[in-house]
């Protein structure tokens, strides 16, 4: 494999990971019932969101709160949890998808709300659903090459609005069942936010070690997932087939780099639906058991959805657990990233 493509890090750990729960719960059954007169009229049977992806219920934030103020609040928990003073954080990147202008960047408004210092570099990374991954691999090259000490890795995702569109469009007389189920992925998303500290591992022994990435692009397939704020389409069966491809692809050279093939303790994997989820156990020969699940209850959070998987996993891991973080983003790139714990 190409050196650029597999990262060994030296000197990072992981010092935190906390996550906002948008507080509006909305099931699949109520989004169905808004689509009950389209399915009948195209002859789709209720109830794809929960047979089809497994989805029982997402999130949309309440009335005053946005995806800026759900990261922002992550973040000042993840750097409350990790004792950091905010002002040694001199970088903070935002991973979200979701953006209310095109400029000036999200993060910024983030950056804004948590009052950091002047001295904290700021941007946006985006890349689809593996952002945060990204964010983290970026962060740790600079911890690593001493260019920082501490960085801070924020996600906001919002869903509601481009459901809402999504549902009022579906529910015109022209609609087909080709573009429900191509929009039908749009209605799997959910809304949430989460937060990482990251630190120079040798000043913070309690921290829980960044080993290595590999990643790999495969973007001729960029067409199979587009969407902006209003509409998104996605062919849901090149997409899976596609991205298992390129993940088994990048499975078998990341062995030239890691060990991976041993086993993990924890498999921490984009949380798309259950078709996805079980295709990745089956083609990666991983004991479900080993695989916690969020997308029952959250939906697919986008960039959020690794780092909130695993926040949700940090109780029940013990020191020197293996952690291994599986990202696909549309594109596509898909991404692997240990942390030992």
């Amino acid at each position: 494999m190409s050196g650029n493509a597999a990262h060994h890090f030296t000197n990072t750990a992981v010092l935190a990971v906390q996550t906002v729960d948008a507080t509006q719960v909305v099931t699949s059954d109520a989004l169905d019932d808004q689509l009950a007169d389209t399915y009948r009229r195209v002859g789709l049977r209720p109830g794809l969101l929960e047979r089809l992806a497994g989805i029982r219920e997402r999130r949309w934030w309440s009335e005053g709160v946005t995806f800026i103020d759900g990261a922002a609040t992550a973040g000042a928990k993840a750097i409350s949890e990790s004792g950091v003073d905010p002002g040694d954080i001199g970088l903070m990147i935002n991973t979200s998808v979701s953006r209310r202008y095109l400029e000036p960047s999200t993060a910024v408004a983030v950056h804004h709300a948590l009052g950091l210092p002047r001295s904290c570099q700021n941007f946006d990374v985006t890349n689809a659903c593996l952002g945060f991954v990204n964010g983290m691999e970026l962060a740790a090259a600079m911890i690593d090459a001493g260019r920082i000490d501490h960085a801070l890795i924020v996600n906001g995702e919002n869903c509601q609005v481009v459901q809402e569109k999504t549902i009022e469009r579906l529910n015109r007389p022209e609609t087909v069942a080709r573009d429900v189920l191509s929009q039908f992925a749009t209605l799997t998303l959910g809304s949430g936010a989460v937060a990482m500290v990251l630190g120079r591992a040798d000043r913070h022994p309690e921290g829980h070690r960044m080993v290595g990435s590999v990643s790999r692009a495969g973007t001729e397939h960029h067409e199979l997932c587009t969407g902006d704020n209003d509409e998104m389409h996605t062919d849901l069966k090149g997409l899976l087939d596609a991205g298992l491809a390129l993940s088994m692809d990048m499975w078998h050279e990341a062995a030239e780099s890691f060990d991976w093939a041993r086993g993990m303790d924890r498999y921490v994997m984009h949380q798309v639906s259950k078709v996805h989820t079980q295709a990745m156990c089956d083609r990666f020969s991983v004991d479900p058991d080993l695989v916690p699940r969020t997308f029952p209850t959250r939906g697919n959070l986008g960039p959020a959805s690794v780092p909130f998987t695993l926040a949700g996993e940090q109780d029940s891991l013990t020191d020197g657990d293996r952690v291994l973080l599986m990202g696909i983003g549309s594109g596509l790139n898909a991404a692997c990233l240990e942390i030992e714990w």
